[in-house]
């Protein structure tokens, strides 16, 4: 798919002239679909992701667990894709579109050589890096020292706050996902918060009332 013209407009980096013609020269777009799996783990990656529109979620899993990494939204890239690209070996995570999403993607063999040549860039790689440790370590930490009922409180707290509503649409299943965790033991803390009247469940969806 052709590059949009206001591409680096839509992703309001990458200043010097120069990249953004070896990237117009490199680059391509790919659509997705909400469901599509763009990347699998134990895949050879010998491109970098970085996300237009839409957004884009990678975890690990392990037999019948899930555990969330971290979203990858517009402007930004996936850690574990460009630590497998610019490293030379697979992936370590699986990476799914949430949404419909507008995805530009670059060679790998040109991310440590615009790394070298230009600040912009340089300065996106190590953002990145950045940004994902910090993240990496949160979860981490409230995956070792959170209870698991507060983790879902927080969970749900957030949803309200960011998406302005209490009426979460999620399933059992899809939030043992998202933290780490099994459907029995969602099931268990749910069941309690309906009796404290935290919550109200319907088929497909959890209506938070704290």
């Amino acid at each position: 798919m052709e590059l949009p013209i206001d591409l680096f407009e839509k992703l309001n980096s990458f200043s010097e002239p120069e990249l953004q013609k070896e990237i117009l020269k490199n680059g391509k777009i790919i659509k997705a679909s909400k469901g599509d799996i763009l990347i699998r783990e134990g895949q050879y990656l010998n491109f970098l992701p970085i996300v237009i529109h839409g957004l884009l979620r990678v975890y690990q899993e392990n037999e019948d667990r899930e555990i969330l990494l971290y979203y990858v939204g517009p402007k930004q890239t996936c850690m574990m894709s460009l630590s497998a690209a610019y490293f030379d070996y697979y992936s370590t995570a699986n990476g799914i579109a949430m949404e419909p999403s507008e995805i530009l993607v670059l060679p790998s063999h040109l991310i440590a050589e615009w790394q070298l040549k230009y600040p912009s860039w340089n300065k996106f790689i190590l953002r990145t890096f950045k940004s994902r440790y910090d993240e990496l370590l949160n979860a981490f930490g409230n995956v070792a020292f959170k209870p698991i009922n507060l983790r879902v409180k927080e969970y749900f707290s957030d949803y309200v706050k960011n998406h302005g509503t209490s009426k979460i649409p999620i399933s059992h299943q899809i939030l043992a996902n998202e933290l780490g965790t099994t459907r029995v033991v969602i099931s268990r803390i749910l069941k309690q918060f309906e009796k404290d009247n935290l919550i109200k469940l319907s088929r497909g969806s959890i209506e938070y009332q704290a």
